[in-house]
């Protein structure tokens, strides 16, 4: 089980961090990942990390977004920085012992996803 926190509501320029905590399992062996989907559009990847804390940045978000590991506390980080509007999404965990299932967006472990609204 994958759940996530740490969503909201900001303005644009702010910042925020997702948690996403795995319960039942270690997630020391997996590949971790956030994706999104935002109103009227498809999911989208946002960053990937392998099981050896190698990251993966979406073009998008490279230079403000940061994803991390804390296999100790069992959870993955999204740290977001420089929201824009364009970022308004609802944000889903994904694990797979595969880094290439995670980073095409196939991973089989799917968390429910936590809104993140960029307004003035």
């Amino acid at each position: 089980l994958l759940l996530e926190s740490g969503g909201g509501y900001v303005q644009p320029g702010g910042s925020l961090s997702l948690s996403c905590t795995a319960s039942g399992r270690s997630i020391d062996s997996y590949a971790m990942g956030w994706f999104r989907v935002a109103p009227g559009k498809e999911r989208e990847f946002v960053a990937g990390i392998s099981w050896n804390g190698i990251p993966f940045h979406a073009n998008s978000v490279e230079g403000r977004f940061t994803i991390s590991r804390d296999d100790a506390k069992n959870t993955v980080y999204l740290k977001m920085t420089s929201l824009e509007s364009e970022d308004t999404a609802v944000y889903y965990c994904a694990a797979d012992d595969r880094l290439s299932a995670v980073l095409s967006g196939r991973a089989g472990s799917w968390g429910q996803g936590t809104q993140v609204t960029v307004s003035s």
